[in-house]
């Protein structure tokens, strides 16, 4: 591929919300318990953004930080790209809405949408953007509020889900290699396996669709397991084939944060330790497109990432979706941050 410049990460930031759902408050609210909940998900929280919060105002605010983490304005962004699948409405786009929070008057900008693998599809995007040299400066959000879409009466949905927002800066470099490449793949055959059925133009919501809850997320988890494991292991391999780098030489492995077993089962596929896994779902639960940078944000503020380090991050989503990344880090760790 002939690029004109190579796309970094020049800033990154993060934001959950305050309110906390551990397990013992689900066991209020369905058949449950924390043992059950732990050992087959990982999870031992989640965050809850309030009725008052939207998805974008969880995405101005990582977009704050992570554009004070960068040093830079918002006047100097090109570009605003959102991943999500809970936007806070039809249109405008929630990238929209963000732009006028932060005051990105020179930015265009849009919303893109696979869900769990949200982030990595628009990475995609704003590295092309920032390779052909068409922009200097990219922000790039993953946010979900997935409590808006979440069914608190089924047990085996409710206790995955959580709400958060991450956000990195895509900058123009002549030198380094950044973003390394993206592998996405897609399969909408197996999409009723994920979904939210009601709520779109094949079922609008009216009275009748309400009462049977099709406005929630509906999931086989069984098959989303199996088929999650096989996409990433295989979308990882094509990668590094693709890159000529080896599984030994990536440093940390970045997944998206739906489920522990899904991720030790990927890892061991993989033949990665697990002390080069990041893992933060106990804290956070799933958080859709946000839990990639969310997952990346933390790594960096507890320095555990360092310059020149290989990152490798894969997701996998409803679509069905599926992605990754491989990412060469430049940012060194600031003791303020």
């Amino acid at each position: 591929m002939n690029r004109e410049y190579n796309a970094k990460i020049s800033g990154i930031g993060s934001c959950v919300p305050d309110h906390i759902i551990t397990n013992h408050d689900l066991e209020q609210l369905v058949d449950t318990n924390d043992e059950w909940i732990q050992s087959r998900t990982g999870i031992r929280e989640r965050r809850k953004a309030d009725s008052t919060q939207a998805t974008s105002d969880l995405a101005t605010e990582a977009a704050k930080i992570a554009l004070r983490s960068a040093g830079i304005s918002p006047e100097d962004l090109d570009a605003i790209v959102v991943a999500t699948t809970t936007p806070d409405m039809a249109f405008p786009s929630t990238a929209c809405i963000v732009q006028k929070n932060i005051g990105a008057h020179h930015a265009f900008a849009y919303d893109v949408s696979a869900a769990c693998a949200g982030f990595l599809f628009a990475l995609s995007n704003a590295t092309q953007h920032i390779q052909s040299g068409m922009c200097r400066h990219v922000l790039l959000i993953g946010a979900d509020k997935m409590s808006h879409i979440t069914d608190f009466q089924d047990r085996n949905t409710c206790v995955l889900f959580g709400d958060g927002a991450g956000a990195i800066v895509l900058s123009n470099s002549d030198d380094g290699e950044g973003v390394i490449q993206t592998e996405l793949g897609s399969d909408g055959r197996h999409g009723d396996i994920l979904s939210v059925p009601a709520g779109g133009t094949r079922q609008p919501l009216t009275a009748e669709t309400l009462p049977l809850r099709k406005h929630y997320i509906d999931m086989n988890g069984s098959e989303v397991f199996k088929m999650a494991v096989r996409a990433m292991e295989n979308s990882a391999r094509l990668l590094l084939e693709k890159t000529g780098y080896h599984i030994d030489q990536i440093d940390w492995l970045v997944p998206h944060q739906a489920n522990k077993r899904i991720i030790d089962t990927l890892g061991k596929k993989m033949g990665l330790p697990n002390e080069r896994v990041f893992i933060n779902l106990q804290h956070y639960g799933n958080m859709s497109a946000a839990s990639i940078p969310v997952a990346l944000d933390e790594a960096y503020r507890s320095h555990l990432l360092k310059p020149d380090q290989l990152i490798l991050m894969v997701a996998f989503g409803g679509g069905l979706t599926w992605g990754s990344s491989l990412l060469r880090w430049t940012m060194k760790s600031q003791n303020n941050e």
